[in-house]
């Protein structure tokens, strides 16, 4: 289960599991880099 991603703007995230990690980068996403969006299979190749 992967449940950590490091942003390549340098914030490490991190979740308790897949879906909070999901979560988390996707809000992430809205608040610091408005109009990127990635799908779920696309967060998850990063995480580790």
């Amino acid at each position: 289960m992967k449940t950590r991603l490091n942003c390549p703007c340098g914030t490490a995230i991190a979740g308790a599991d897949e879906d909070d990690l999901v979560e988390k980068t996707r809000s992430h996403l809205t608040e610091s880099h408005p109009g990127m969006n990635y799908s779920r299979d696309e967060i998850l190749f990063i995480a580790y």
